[in-house]
């Protein structure tokens, strides 16, 4: 499982013109683009979420957890590309919908379960993701 994860100020997804999901923190926010590969569970979601809850990014080095900080989570099979060879990335690594959408879903409900404010995107649709960058600080979370 892989996260790109962005401080921010604020953030939305859209789907056929309709807001899905957004966050306008008092402060700041995180974005969560989550990504799974074929290995992954629900463990492994259990664990980024608590990595993602406590990672200490926002200001005065706290995190989402001393904060209260909300989080946009959505799914992001790109996160997977294979840019090695050729001009065209390959998605082999990216887990298929059966199995990486439970696991985002399971991604966020942990995040909620720790007490996260958590909106998510749609995932497999044609989401528009707007956000204004804090910092910006952009990080990329592994397990």
């Amino acid at each position: 499982m892989r996260v790109l994860v962005q401080r921010v100020t604020s953030a939305s997804v859209t789907v056929d013109g309709e807001v899905v999901g957004a966050i306008d923190p008092d402060g700041q926010g995180l974005l969560a683009l989550v990504g799974v590969t074929h290995d992954d569970d629900a463990a492994k979601a259990q664990k980024m979420a608590e990595k993602l809850w406590q990672l200490r990014i926002l200001d005065d080095e706290k995190s989402a957890s001393d904060v209260g900080a909300p989080i946009l989570v959505v799914s992001q099979f790109t996160l997977y590309a294979n840019t090695a060879k050729g001009r065209r990335p390959s998605w082999n690594a990216a887990a298929p919908r059966p199995v990486a959408e439970p696991l985002v879903e399971v991604f966020a409900g942990a995040l909620r379960d720790l007490g996260a404010h958590v909106e998510t995107g749609v995932f497999g649709a044609d989401m528009k993701v707007a956000l204004v960058n804090d910092g910006p600080v952009t990080v990329l979370l592994e397990l």
